[in-house]
């Protein structure tokens, strides 16, 4: 199974601010969408919490330490390890981790592949992509976009494979 990191974030590394992306980029979430659709997702609780729900057409897993914690449509685990092999049980080719900062930090070293979409601007941002190494990254595919009509910033997405 092929374990991707997909995220969209700002020059500094910046991800999310109070919880929310910082940012309106309609062309980059049909990305998303169309990536993603019919994989499992795995995300935290705060990550599952801004989003409100199980997106449709996914699996939705989420990590927590909260024993409690089961949403209705929804796959639970203690560990990112639990999610992977939840997901790897579903049947899954290629689970996406989908954030926040601290399941990317986690899930970073086990990571095969990386949706990147780096949008070209600096925003106030509280949450933040880990730093990692590019000479570890081959970049396969980069698509520079520039504002679209229901874009507010440019964006370049590179789709990268470690080496």
């Amino acid at each position: 199974m092929i374990v991707s990191l997909i995220v969209a974030m700002d020059e500094a590394g910046g991800i999310s601010l109070d919880g929310r992306l910082p940012w309106r980029l309609s062309s980059d979430l049909q990305r998303f969408k169309a990536l993603t659709m019919g994989h499992h997702l795995v995300m935290g609780r705060k990550t599952f919490d801004s989003i409100g729900r199980p997106l449709p057409g996914r699996t939705t897993i989420i990590v927590t330490r909260q024993l409690n914690y089961h949403p209705a449509g929804c796959l639970v685990a203690n560990s990112l390890e639990i999610a992977l092999e939840l997901a790897r049980g579903g049947g899954e080719s290629e689970v996406f981790v989908i954030g926040g900062g601290e399941i990317y930090a986690q899930s970073l070293p086990c990571a095969d592949r990386i949706y990147l979409t780096c949008v070209h601007t600096r925003v106030a941002a509280d949450t933040f992509f880990p730093a990692f190494d590019p000479s570890e990254w081959e970049a396969v595919q980069v698509v520079e976009s520039p504002v679209g009509e229901k874009d507010q910033f440019p964006y370049t997405f590179t789709v990268m494979q470690r080496r």
